[in-house]
């Protein structure tokens, strides 16, 4: 999917050429996997489930973190995500849920191994809800995060909009200096996910996650 373009003055709906809010929804072009920037009465066109014959899907605002999230490091290093950090979502079109995480380059896709998730969503059913194509269950190592999680061995699950997870490959892919991305870096992903807790309803085992 193509990352979610930056703030520029002037921007308008991609559906209807009215100007937009610096923070607007977004629909995804199942087709073409972009993500267009829509005002939000066009973005509602989308909600309903086969709007424009199942083309174009609005992005929900749905935040949610999994407190009692199990993942050993053997089953992340199983799942062949080669870095700390990583979102899943299932795409419709392929049919199958599909890794992606940030890199130099921008969002790159990882070879996700199906047995893998399969046997991590066994473990934490709550990450099933998560609505194909326009919300991700984002993981990460805690020592990836900064300071909140340094040294311990686990692992952090949220599920977000898609468009969270994009734009934040897209602040890390212009902000990355040398082999491990820099300071910069380091200290966008911890208010990334600083802010990711203070938003985000905790969903324990057995609960409801709509």
């Amino acid at each position: 999917m193509r990352n979610a373009p930056s703030r520029r003055d002037g921007e308008r709906c991609e559906m209807c050429a009215e100007p937009v809010e610096q923070s607007h929804p977004h629909v995804v072009d199942l087709d073409s996997r972009e993500l267009m920037c829509t005002c939000r009465p066009c973005s509602f066109l989308f909600v309903p489930e086969g709007a424009a014959a199942g083309r174009y899907r609005a992005v929900p605002e749905r935040y949610q973190q999994f407190p009692e999230f199990a993942l050993t490091r053997a089953q992340w290093e199983a799942l062949g995500v080669p870095v700390g950090m990583a979102f899943f979502f299932r795409n419709s079109r392929l049919g199958r849920v599909v890794a992606f995480y940030p890199s130099p380059a921008g969002a790159t896709e990882s070879e996700l191994t199906v047995a893998g998730w399969e046997e991590v969503v066994a473990v934490n059913p709550g990450l099933a809800d998560a609505e194909p194509d326009v919300e991700a269950v984002l993981v990460a190592d805690r020592n990836v995060e900064g300071p909140v999680g340094a040294g311990e061995d686990a692992f952090d699950c949220f599920l977000v909009p898609i468009d969270a997870c994009y734009e934040l490959v897209g602040h890390l892919r212009r902000q990355w200096r040398g082999f491990d991305g820099g300071q910069e870096v380091r200290e966008r992903l911890q208010r990334f996910f600083d802010d990711l807790r203070t938003r985000s309803r905790p969903v324990r085992t057995g609960q409801e996650a709509s």
